[in-house]
C-alpha cells in the first residue's frame, strides 16, 4: 500500500490523505500504469489515471478528507494538535481501515511527514506485522505512492470545486485560485470575503498564519470571561463596546424589539446562519 497527500499547505479547503493498494504480485504491473507524482501532472491527466485506477480490480483505494474546520479546531485547541500529528493520524487510520476491511497489509510505502526513522518507528510500534518504507519524494520513487497520490490530489480538487460553503448569504464567489497562500487570485480572495469581527469564511482554515496576517488590521474582541479572569473586575463590557462600534456594531439594548424579531439590520453573519437573539433559555 502506498499513501500520499493533496493540500497540506493551501489556506483554503481541505487535506486529503489518500492510500493505493494492491496484490504484491501487481507490484511490478504498476509501472506500465503511468502513475507520476501528482504534481508533476495536469489536471486531464491526474484525472484519466483516477478514472482508470478505479477501473482496476486489482487496485484498491481510499481517502480522509480532513476540512478546515476541523484542521483549525486541532490547530488552535487548548490541547494543540500540530500538522504533522494529524498528518500521522490520517495515514494510521486510512492504514487501520484497509485492514479492518480484511485486507492482509505486508508492506506499506509512505511520502514522509517530519523525520523518516522517527515516523516509520511510530507506524511499526502501531502496525508491528506490516514492513513500513518512509521516504522523502516517495510520490517520485514508488508507483504505489504515486497512485495515491493521484488519487489524494484529484479528491480535494473536486471537494474544493464542489465544497458547500455555508456562508451562502455573504455574496461569496468561488474564484479563489489555487488555495495557496502566494496565489494572487487567493490573496484577492481572502482579502474580499474577510469580515472585521468574524474573520473568514468556513472553508478558511483560520489556523494558518497567512490568516493571521490578513486580520492584523481588524476589531480587536475582548472575552467578558477571559478578561474577568485576568483582572477580576467586570468593566470590560465598556471597552469591548467602545472598540466594537468604532467598525458598526451597537450592543442589543439599542436595538428595538422590532428589529430583532425581524431581523432586519443584523449582521449578514447571522441572517446567512438564521442565528436569533433570545432573552432567555
Amino acid at each position: 500500500m502506498g499513501i500520499d497527500e493533496a493540500g497540506r499547505g493551501p489556506v483554503l479547503g481541505p487535506m486529503v490523505y489518500g492510500c493505493l493498494y494492491c496484490p504484491l504480485s501487481y507490484q511490478s504491473s504498476l509501472a506500465s500504469l503511468h502513475f507520476a507524482d501528482s504534481k508533476t501532472l495536469k489536471e486531464e491527466k491526474r484525472e484519466e489515471l483516477y478514472e482508470n485506477l478505479k477501473l482496476d480490480k486489482s487496485l484498491g483505494w481510499a481517502v480522509d478528507v480532513i476540512g478546515p474546520r476541523e484542521l483549525s479546531a486541532k490547530m488552535l485547541a487548548v490541547n494543540k494538535i500540530n500538522l504533522n500529528e494529524i498528518s500521522h493520524n490520517s495515514a494510521m487510520g486510512l492504514i487501520k481501515q484497509v485492514l479492518d476491511m480484511g485486507v492482509l497489509l505486508t508492506e506499506v510505502y509512505l511520502d514522509t511527514v517530519g523525520d523518516p526513522e522517527k515516523y516509520r518507528i511510530k507506524l511499526s510500534e502501531r502496525f508491528s506485522s506490516i514492513k513500513f518504507v518512509v521516504s522523502k519524494k516517495a510520490d517520485s520513487l514508488y508507483p504505489v505512492v504515486s497512485g495515491a497520490s493521484i488519487v489524494a490530489k484529484v479528491t480535494r480538487d473536486r471537494a474544493l470545486k464542489e465544497w458547500l460553503v455555508e456562508e451562502t448569504g455573504e455574496n461569496i464567489n468561488r474564484n479563489f485560485g489555487s488555495g495557496y497562500p502566494g496565489d494572487p487570485e487567493t490573496k484577492a480572495w481572502l482579502t474580499q470575503h474577510k469580515h472585521s469581527v468574524f474573520g473568514f469564511p468556513s472553508l478558511v482554515r483560520f489556523s494558518w498564519g497567512t490568516c493571521t496576517t490578513h486580520l492584523k488590521s481588524e476589531v480587536e474582541v475582548a472575552w467578558e470571561s477571559d478578561e474577568a479572569e485576568e483582572s477580576g473586575n467586570g468593566n470590560s463590557s465598556t471597552k469591548r463596546q467602545a472598540k466594537l462600534s468604532k467598525f458598526g456594531f451597537t450592543t442589543c439594548e439599542s436595538r428595538s424589539e422590532e428589529i430583532e424579531s425581524s431581523g432586519k439590520g443584523r449582521c449578514k453573519f447571522f441572517q446567512a446562519r438564521k442565528i436569533q437573539q433570545i432573552t432567555q433559555f
